[in-house]
């Protein structure tokens, strides 16, 4: 069965879906990403030594803000209430790498993958702008949905 897609109307214009009738149900993501970085930058994270200061703290709450504001960075997407949102970190020391994860929770009409993909991409793109100054040769790598359950795809776990 071929699936079709509902952002178009019969014109082929895009819209937003309307999910007016649909019933809320409880809704959850978890996306991951990383950022790949020299020994220097991954010493200034971790001793908190990064000329712009606490570089994780500062990327959290950036993960945290652009994952509230999706819908005005994605088109189409719905803005939402949001229960839940945190952005967490992990050293990865024989990668010299941190890893981003977000979660994000809800009770609604509609899924929270791109809320979750946001912030992950936001909170790594902050820890690039706050190292830039000791190397620029940082790499974003491995963003992605990690798991999602909720609505009516049910529940995902990437394998």
């Amino acid at each position: 069965m071929e699936q079709s897609f509902n952002h178009f109307d019969a014109q082929g214009n895009a819209i937003m879906v309307d999910v007016t009738g649909k019933d809320p149900t409880f809704r959850t993501a978890v996306a991951q990403g990383k950022i790949r970085v020299t020994r220097p930058i991954l010493d200034a994270i971790t001793g908190r030594t990064a000329a712009k200061g606490d570089v994780l703290g500062v990327a959290r709450v950036a993960g945290i803000m652009a994952a509230k504001r999706t819908s005005e960075l994605i088109p189409l997407c719905h803005p939402l209430l949001l229960s839940h949102l945190s952005v967490d970190f992990t050293i990865l020391e024989e990668e010299c790498a941190v890893q981003a994860t977000c979660t994000v929770k809800l009770s609604g009409k509609t899924g929270v993958e791109m809320e979750a993909l946001t912030g992950v991409s936001v909170a790594l793109l902050t820890i690039y702008d706050m190292c830039k100054a000791i190397d620029k040769g940082m790499e974003l790598d491995e963003i992605h949905l990690v798991h999602k359950e909720g609505g009516k795809s049910g529940v995902y776990d990437r394998g």
